[in-house]
């Protein structure tokens, strides 16, 4: 396996949320599953979510704004917030250029209160990080709170599903 740099943006507000325990579960799951050695880096803007408003970036929201470039895989994972993700997680990737994520692989994951929300993921996450250039080659991730008490076998069931899109993503972006 190549070298892969697997990066976590965790969009919820609140430190030390369901989502954050929801997203570091995935992005190991996939790691595992894909055989990527490294532990993923984790980027949790709750931590960030006061430095995000100003008019030029301070240096920890510049340095996540790098980690983010620089990453082959980045998980994107918000709880939904009025049937999308958060503007905690917009505020963010407002500041990452159309098309800057280019070459990189995205995966979406929402948390979902209700299931009548399941869509968000493909309706609202996805499009964003495909006009930012990134290539999401699985159907992103709507977990349930409800699914949080199985999450790791939720989450085990979705790695397996979408382990062999990313390894072919990967060896895609590898070959170029």
């Amino acid at each position: 396996m190549i070298p892969v740099s697997f990066v976590v943006i965790i969009g919820n507000p609140r430190p030390g949320s369901r989502t954050a325990t929801a997203a570091t579960g995935a992005a190991r799951a996939v790691a595992e599953a894909a055989g990527i050695p490294d532990t993923p880096e984790i980027i949790d803007l709750s931590e960030l979510a006061p430095l995000l408003l100003r008019p030029e970036p301070a240096d920890a929201v510049a340095e996540a704004l790098d980690r983010v470039l620089s990453a082959d895989v980045i998980l994107v994972a918000s709880p939904t917030y009025k049937g999308t993700y958060t503007g905690l997680l917009k505020v963010f990737l407002d500041r990452v250029a159309g098309g800057a994520l280019a070459g990189k692989i995205a995966l979406p994951l929402l948390l979902l209160g209700a299931p009548q929300h399941a869509l968000a993921v493909e309706v609202h996450l996805r499009p964003l990080l495909v006009e930012l250039g990134a290539t999401v080659p699985t159907p992103g991730l709507a977990l349930l709170e409800s699914e949080l008490e199985r999450l790791d076998s939720v989450l085990a069931e979705w790695a397996a599903q979408v382990v062999p899109a990313v390894r072919g993503a990967l060896t895609a972006g590898a070959a170029r």
